[in-house]
């Protein structure tokens, strides 16, 4: 399954620039493990800078978003299963 960059930083697809880098501050700090002792805080923390590292950046986002636009069409109940997994999660998972 790949991973949903925008659920990792709890964005919208349409989110701005500055908003990816607020989330990004937000998340990183939040999920950091020298301040987060939850088991999965470093996996955490490594997706949201990797969602910072392909959202920031203008060329890796249309690919990526070019490539969830393909996914949708190719496997619609695979990406609607990764969506409520998506959402279930932000939805169960406190945030900072």
């Amino acid at each position: 399954m790949n991973a949903d960059h925008y659920a990792a930083l709890g964005l919208a697809a349409n989110a701005s620039l500055a908003d990816i880098k607020k989330a990004f501050r937000q998340k990183a700090s939040f999920y950091h493990p020298d301040r987060n002792d939850a088991p999965d805080a470093a996996q955490r923390f490594q997706a949201v800078q990797k969602a910072y590292e392909v959202l920031s950046d203008d060329t890796a986002r249309q690919a990526y978003d070019d490539n969830r636009r393909r996914n949708l069409l190719d496997d619609p109940l695979q990406t609607a299963q990764e969506i409520w997994q998506a959402y279930s999660t932000r939805i169960l998972t406190p945030t900072p």
